[in-house]
C-alpha cells in the first residue's frame, strides 16, 4: 500500500441523514485521532468512485441503512490534523433498513439528535456539514 505524505489532498465524504423526525444520526467515534467526538456517517472517497458510491457504502457498511436518494448540499475544505481534506457533504431523507451498530472498533453507538441540541465536542468537517445544510450555504473553506 502507498504511504500517503501530508502535501496531500484527500477526498472525504459526509452523509447527513435526517430522520422523519427532523433528526441527525451521528455516531461516537473511537480508535481515532479524533475519538470521542461525535460524527456524521462517512469515509474517504475509493479511486474511481463517485461521491453517492462512496456516501452509499459508506453509509451501509457503518449504519446498515440504504439510501433511497442522495442530495450534494455541502463543499468544505479542511485543514485538520495538519491533513488536508476537500470533504462533501451528501443528504439522506429517504432511507431504508434498521440502524445497527456495524463498525464497532470505530464508533462506539449511532443515535439521532435534535438539530438544536447536538452533542459535543463534534467531529469538525462533520459540523460544518450540518451548519452549510441549515444556514442554506454550499462551500466553507
Amino acid at each position: 500500500m502507498k504511504k500517503i505524505n501530508d502535501k496531500t489532498v484527500r477526498v472525504g465524504i459526509g452523509v447527513l441523514v435526517i430522520n422523519g423526525e427532523r433528526k441527525i444520526l451521528l455516531g461516537k467515534r473511537k480508535n481515532a485521532r479524533e475519538q470521542n467526538t461525535f460524527a456524521l456517517p462517512g469515509g474517504h472517497l475509493e479511486f474511481g468512485e463517485s461521491f453517492e458510491e462512496c456516501a452509499k457504502r459508506e453509509l451501509k457498511e457503518e449504519t446498515n441503512l440504504d439510501r433511497l436518494s442522495f442530495e450534494t448540499v455541502s463543499l468544505a475544505n479542511d485543514v485538520v490534523y495538519e491533513k488536508h481534506y476537500v470533504t462533501i457533504g451528501l443528504l439522506v431523507k429517504n432511507f431504508k433498513g434498521e440502524l445497527k451498530l456495524m463498525e464497532s472498533d470505530k464508533c462506539e453507538s449511532w443515535a439521532w439528535y435534535d438539530k438544536n441540541i447536538l452533542p459535543k465536542p463534534s467531529f469538525g468537517p462533520s459540523e460544518k456539514i450540518i451548519e452549510n445544510y441549515f444556514s442554506g450555504n454550499f462551500y466553507q473553506s
